[in-house]
C-alpha cells in the first residue's frame, strides 16, 4: 500500500509542498555528485598538476557517450513509466522497466569490448595529446570495464525518481559521491595509484550503488516489480523510451561533442594549460548548476503523472512554480559567480596564474546566468510530457545551434577569450528560444480544467494534441 501511495501523491498532495519534497533532495544529491567531481579534480590537480586535469577532460567525451546512452533509457523510461502510473497502467509500466534493464545489459557488453579495442584510437580522435594520453587512457580504462555499474546507476535512479521516491534517490547520489571522495583519497594519495585510482575509486562507488538500486526494485520497495518476463525485448517499448529519451541523449551526446570541440580550439589558440582550466571551470559550472538541475528533476514525475491522468490544472501549477523558483535560483548563481570567483579557483590550486585565468573565465562564462533557469525547466517539461520534438530542439539548441559553432568561430577574433565568450552569448538564444516553444504550446501547458476521471494514456495524447 505504501508503494502505491508513493506514486499516487503525485495527484494529490498540494504543489508547492510536493515540489519541494522531489526537489530538495534531488538538489542535495545533485550537489553532493557534483561535490565528489570538484573533489575528485582537486585531488587530481594537487596530486599530479593541471596537465593531468586536462587528460580527464580529453578523456570526459568517451564517458559522455556512456552517460547519453543511460541518460536516454533513464529519462525516456521515467517519462514513459510515470504517465503508465498515472493512467493507472501498472503492468505496461512493470514491462518498460524490464525492458530497460535488457538495454542496459547490451550496452554494458559493447562498453567492455570497446575497452581492449577502440579507446585508444578513440581518444587520440578526441584531441590527446603525447603529454596527456596516457593519463586518458589510465583513467577510462577502468571505466569502460563498469560500464554496466554507471549505465544501471544512472538510468534506474531516474526511474526512482519517476514514481515519485526522491528521497532515496537522494540518499543513493549521497552514498555514492561520499564513498567515491574517500575512495578517491586513499587510492590516489594512500595507494599511489595516479589517475587511475580516480578511476577505481569510482568504479567501486558505483558497484555499491548499483547493488542498493538491486535490493530496492527486487524487495518489494518500490513501485515496480522485475521479472524475468519482462526482460524480453519489445520493439515498441524501445522505440518508445529512446524517442522520449533522445533529448537527453542527445543533449549529453551534444555535450561530447562540445567538449571535443572547447579542448580542440584552446590547443590550438591556447595550450594544454587551458584545457585543464577548462577542467576546473567546467567542475565549477556543474556544481553551480545542479540546485536548477534539481528542480528540473523534482518536477518531471509531477508533470508526467498528471498529464497521465488528464489533471491540467495541477499541471499549469507545476510549471509556474518550477519557472519562478528557477529563475530566483539562476539569479542567486549570477550574482554569487560575479563577486566570488576567485574563492573557487583557490580550491583547485594555489597557482596564482591559474587563479587569475580561472577567475576571469568564469566572470565571462556566467554573464547571463540568469537566464539559464527557463531553459533547462522546460527541457524537463517536455520531457515528462513526452514531447519529442520540442524536447529535442531545446536540447541541441544551446549546444549543436549555438555554442559549438560559436566555439569555433569567436577564437578565430578573441583567442581563448572567445571560447569563454560563446557560453553566455549561447545562454542567451537558448533562452529565447525555451521562451518561445513554451508560448507556443501554452495550451497544453498552460491549460486549466478540473480534474477528471483520467482517461486511458492514448486517449489522453491525442485529446492533447488536438
Amino acid at each position: 500500500m505504501q508503494q502505491k501511495y508513493q506514486s499516487e501523491r503525485l495527484g494529490i498532495e498540494p504543489i508547492p509542498k510536493l515540489l519541494r519534497n522531489l526537489s530538495i533532495p534531488a538538489m542535495v544529491g545533485m550537489f553532493v555528485m557534483a561535490l565528489y567531481n570538484i573533489v575528485d579534480t582537486i585531488f587530481i590537480s594537487y596530486a599530479m598538476g593541471i596537465t593531468a586535469v586536462a587528460g580527464l577532460m580529453i578523456s570526459f567525451p568517451v564517458l559522455m557517450i556512456i552517460m547519453a546512452i543511460s541518460v536516454a533509457m533513464g529519462i525516456g523510461g521515467a517519462s514513459v513509466i510515470s504517465r503508465r502510473l498515472g493512467a493507472k497502467r501498472e503492468n505496461e509500466a512493470n514491462q518498460v522497466f524490464g525492458n530497460i534493464v535488457t538495454m542496459i545489459i547490451i550496452v554494458s557488453i559493447i562498453g567492455i569490448i570497446g575497452a581492449f579495442t577502440i579507446l585508444e584510437p578513440l581518444l587520440i580522435l578526441f584531441g590527446a595529446t603525447p603529454d596527456i594520453l596516457g593519463y586518458s587512457y589510465d583513467y577510462m580504462f577502468p571505466i569502460l570495464l563498469g560500464t554496466f555499474l554507471f549505465s544501471f546507476g544512472f538510468a534506474t535512479n531516474s526511474i526512482v525518481r519517476s514514481e515519485g521516491n526522491a528521497r532515496f534517490s537522494m540518499n543513493i547520489m549521497i552514498i555514492s559521491s561520499v564513498l567515491n571522495i574517500i575512495l578517491d583519497a586513499v587510492f590516489i594519495f594512500g595507494l599511489k595509484m595516479g589517475i587511475s585510482g580516480a578511476a577505481y575509486a569510482t568504479l567501486l562507488s558505483q558497484g555499491v550503488v548499483t547493488v542498493l538500486l538491486l535490493r530496492y526494485f527486487l524487495t518489494g520497495r518500490s513501485s515496480l516489480t522485475l521479472s524475468i518476463a519482462d526482460l524480453k525485448p519489445k520493439f515498441a517499448i524501445i522505440k518508445e523510451v529512446f524517442s522520449v529519451g533522445l533529448p537527453g541523449f542527445m543533449q549529453q551526446a551534444a555535450g561530447g561533442i562540445m567538449v571535443i570541440s572547447i579542448n580542440a580550439m584552446l590547443l590550438r589558440f591556447g595550450s594544454e594549460f587551458h584545457v585543464g582550466l577548462f577542467g576546473i571551470v567546467q567542475r565549477i559550472s556543474m556544481f553551480m548548476l545542479m540546485p536548477l538541475v534539481g528542480i528540473m528533476q523534482g518536477m518531471q514525475p509531477i508533470v508526467g503523472y498528471n498529464f497521465g491522468a488528464n489533471n491540467f490544472s495541477r499541471l499549469k501549477e507545476t510549471v509556474w512554480l518550477g519557472l519562478k523558483s528557477s529563475t530566483i535560483l539562476s539569479t542567486g548563481i549570477f550574482v554569487v559567480m560575479m563577486i566570488f570567483p576567485k574563492y573557487f579557483m583557490i580550491l583547485f590550486s594555489s597557482d596564482p596564474e591559474v587563479i587569475k585565468a580561472g577567475s576571469d573565465a568564469i566572470r565571462i562564462l556566467f554573464a547571463t546566468a540568469f537566464f539559464i533557469g527557463v531553459p533547462v525547466v522546460c527541457g524537463g517539461i517536455f520531457q515528462a510530457l513526452g514531447k519529442v520534438k520540442e524536447s529535442l530542439i531545446l536540447s541541441m539548441s544551446r549546444q549543436i545551434l549555438f555554442l559549438i559553432p560559436l566555439v569555433l568561430t569567436l577564437p578565430h577574433l578573441f583567442g581563448v577569450n572567445g571560447v569563454w565568450l560563446a557560453f553566455p552569448i549561447a545562454d542567451g538564444l537558448s533562452f529565447a528560444l525555451a521562451a518561445v516553444l513554451l508560448y507556443r504550446n501554452r495550451k497544453i501547458i498552460l491549460r486549466e480544467d478540473e480534474i477528471v476521471e483520467p482517461l486511458p494514456y492514448q486517449e489522453v495524447v491525442t485529446s492533447s494534441a488536438q
